[in-house]
């Protein structure tokens, strides 16, 4: 007998994706920017994940418009997880159903505190996922200047660079040395994945399918633990929230002493003072700076605004937008820091802008010595 239903229609090519990460500062947007413009990008969607209360980076990226895709304040290692894979199969279902432009590729940029482990297997071993879109790899870039001392501090960026198909070394130009140590710690950690300049072509970091070959043990048992992590969830928990994360948040994923916050001023800021503000978190604090960004009205030239981008003791040049990219046009600083009050730098931030509100226990350490912040 002849079996006349229509036939099955033809699974979709899955979609290219490439997950870049790399810890605070180590130079992602900048490669991002770069990658945007190249032709073997475009229809790109861009999924950018923050970390703090507001979000700028997507401000800083060059091609603001659909295609743009902010996830909320949080990291993809913890609750905000359960939010890429919501949006994800969410551009899926505009784009099938014709509501958005076809895209060909996604780039997912995390924070600079992602774990890179759990948003990787997720997009391995997530049953509808692993059928539309296809990861082709993950790319690191790494701070040429302060990659060493990252590694050893900080369990994420080891992590970011382990499960790497490409390493870019960023701020190369602003290194003392010339590189050989950081190199050979990562050529220990990951001796696979070839490590690039910064100038490195665009589509030298595309193509190809993301496996565990060359990646060390390591790599495998961390994809390991997110299995038995998710298999093991509480959806109880998860009910109780109101959805579904799929990972737990682990607190042991971030050191407890890092802390995310913001300060603004709604008018403008007095050049002087703000760069006084810099220097004194640059000079006497800059370890414990992990990354400050932000754009700045300055009462000199308020229509446009100043981009700051400083990670540790390194502050860079400033560099001035021609207008605001958005329609908020208040001064707004994100600061990531480590064993620093955030409300103590709050009131040094109100203190120089001429709005002090200095009380508490602080208050003499403030009017005694400036530079002594509490926790540093």
């Amino acid at each position: 007998m002849t079996d006349l239903s229509p036939p099955n229609p033809r699974a979709p090519e899955p979609i290219p994706l490439t997950v870049l990460t790399g810890f605070l500062g180590a130079g992602k947007t900048t490669l991002l920017n770069r990658m945007l413009r190249d032709p073997a990008l475009a229809d790109t969607v861009v999924i950018v994940n923050e970390f703090g209360e507001i979000g700028l980076d997507h401000l800083l990226i060059e091609t603001i418009d659909e295609d743009m895709v902010l996830l909320g304040a949080g990291c993809l290692c913890c609750t905000v997880r359960g939010d890429l894979i919501a949006t994800l199969e969410d551009l899926l279902r505009k784009r099938d159903n014709g509501r958005i432009q076809p895209f060909r590729r996604v780039v997912i940029e995390t924070t600079g505190l992602a774990d890179p482990a759990p948003i990787l297997h997720a997009l391995i071993y997530h049953p509808y996922l692993v059928i539309r879109y296809r990861l082709q790899g993950v790319v690191t870039v790494v701070d040429a200047v302060n990659g060493v001392s990252t590694l050893d501090n900080h369990p994420e960026a080891v992590r970011q660079v382990a499960v790497a198909d490409h390493l870019v070394l960023g701020k190369r130009d602003l290194a003392d040395d010339d590189g050989t140590s950081l190199e050979a710690r990562l050529r220990a950690l990951n001796p696979a994945a070839p490590i690039h300049s910064a100038s490195v072509e665009p589509s030298a970091l595309l193509g190809g399918l993301f496996g565990l070959a060359g990646k060390g043990a390591d790599v495998r048992d961390w994809l390991g633990a997110e299995e038995r992590a998710a298999q093991g969830h509480d959806h109880a928990h998860d009910h109780a929230h109101g959805h579904h994360h799929g990972h737990h948040h682990d607190v042991n994923r971030h050191d407890a002493a890092i802390r995310a916050f913001s300060l603004t001023s709604d008018a403008p800021v007095p050049r002087a003072a703000f760069e006084m503000f810099l220097d004194l978190l640059r000079a006497n604090h800059g370890p414990n700076l992990l990354r400050l960004k932000g754009l700045v009205a300055l009462a000199d030239a308020p229509d446009r605004p100043q981009v700051v981008h400083g990670v540790q003791h390194v502050v860079h040049a400033p560099v001035h937008l021609d207008a605001w990219p958005d329609a908020d046009h208040r001064s707004r600083l994100v600061l990531i820091v480590r064993d620093l009050d955030p409300a103590f730098v709050a009131r040094l931030w109100d203190a120089f802008l001429g709005r002090p509100r200095v009380d508490g226990p602080d208050a003499a350490a403030l009017t005694d010595n400036p530079l002594a912040i509490p926790g540093g």
